[in-house]
């Protein structure tokens, strides 16, 4: 399972309270471009449309700039594949208050692309002040640690 790429600032940005697999409608010249490492999900979101969810935001560019279609848009939109309940249950979580779909990374699952979107609550600054003291906390443990040997 290669992964293409990732979203990092997610986890800081929301507490992520469900994960889901979901398949991409792509076009052959962005699959291609997205297997070479060059998709961007920083900034990207999930937004349900009618019964439908698209991912927004991210940016695909061109596999070949000077072979690429004279109307290819990088930034568009893009469908998001999964099982009706699933797409039933995300649309009626989206709608409560405080409840987003956040893409987190861009991976493989045999041969196909997939994205997983994380169902998530946004922290409050307190909450990230948590994160930056225990990461900060963990950091100075190794050094002593690593001193000590």
């Amino acid at each position: 399972m290669a992964v293409y790429a990732e979203n990092r600032k997610a986890h800081f940005i929301y507490e992520i309270l469900e994960k889901f697999q979901a398949g991409l409608a792509l076009n052959g010249q962005e699959v291609k471009s997205i297997k070479a490492g060059r998709i961007q999900l920083a900034g990207a979101y999930v937004i349900p449309r009618g019964e439908e969810l698209f991912l927004v935001g991210a940016h695909v560019p061109a596999y070949q700039p000077a072979n690429a279609p004279a109307d290819y848009n990088p930034e568009r939109d893009r469908k998001l594949l999964l099982h009706k309940e699933e797409i039933r249950y995300l649309l009626g979580k989206a709608k409560e208050k405080g409840l987003t779909l956040a893409p987190l990374r861009v991976y493989t699952d045999k041969r196909n692309l997939k994205l997983e979107v994380g169902l998530a609550r946004g922290k409050k600054k307190v909450d990230k002040r948590e994160v930056i003291k225990k990461r900060e906390a963990e950091r100075e443990i190794e050094r002593a640690l690593k001193m000590r040997w």
